[in-house]
């Protein structure tokens, strides 16, 4: 079985994203791994990364994917790189439950 790409906290969870901006369609590719075996979603979004567009199109799109308020999700490492890590707000059992059944879905089609 694949490691999740995220890690529960006591605000929430923590989820590792690899983004690629300039794609075209918007979508999840699945988990990938880094250089070190740490598992992160791959996620692709139109917005270039310039002054923070396609930063704003990650969070819209994952509020709209998990059903959260964009305010729920905040990055809070990797602002100008690919490779983000991002708080999510709420309960960690319930967001777990929706990003594993997010990831399963994508794996699906």
């Amino acid at each position: 079985m694949t490691a999740l790409p995220f890690t529960a906290t006591a605000r929430g969870l923590r989820l590792a994203v690899r983004l690629t901006p300039r794609a075209s369609p918007a979508g999840l590719d699945g988990i990938v791994t880094d250089a070190d075996g740490k598992p992160m979603l791959h996620i692709r979004v139109a917005a270039a990364p310039v002054e923070g567009a396609a930063n704003a199109a990650l969070i819209a799109f994952l509020a709209e994917a998990l059903r959260l308020r964009k305010s729920d999700i905040a990055i809070v490492a990797g602002e100008s790189a690919r490779v983000k890590r991002l708080d999510i707000a709420g309960d960690p059992a319930v967001l777990g439950a929706r990003v594993s059944a997010w990831i399963a879905g994508a794996k699906d089609k």
